[in-house]
């Protein structure tokens, strides 16, 4: 009686499964955020750096849609998008870690918490995560 031999079969589906494993990441699109669920749970690295006194990297748009960042000159006055985009590289430079955080209204317009992770992106951020209020118990 002739048989079928599947050892070659399973080698080639085990060969083939690798391939996909490893080029599945490389189809990654869009912007890397780092995304809390709910509920939130601290971010260790954000936690070990207000431990040790160092103020983390953090951009914050309010329900308007302007953006506020935390290590400008004058962390008070609201910036454009455009004033942002130049500003954000020279900023991001200074900071070790190259993590950014963001704070974006509950209110505010998606799109533009979005803009301002890309520009974070392009400016070199090697992260952009989003900050939330933790859920409240009832």
């Amino acid at each position: 009686m002739s048989e079928i031999n599947v050892v070659p079969y399973i080698d080639v589906m085990l060969v083939l499964l690798v391939i996909f494993m490893v080029t599945a990441p490389l189809f990654n699109q869009g912007v890397e955020v780092d995304l809390p669920q709910a509920p939130s749970k601290p971010i260790e690295e954000f936690m070990a750096q207000m431990e040790r006194g160092e103020e983390p990297f953090i951009v914050a748009v309010d329900q308007q849609g302007q953006i506020y960042v935390n290590k400008a000159s004058n962390s008070e006055q609201a910036m454009t998008l455009v004033e942002f985009e130049q500003l954000v590289p020279g900023m991001l430079a200074q900071e070790p870690t190259k993590k950014a955080y963001v704070k974006g209204d509950l209110n505010v317009v998606y799109g533009r918490v979005v803009k301002v992770m890309v520009a974070l992106q392009n400016a070199g951020a090697s992260s952009v995560g989003l900050i939330t209020q933790p859920e409240i118990e009832q």
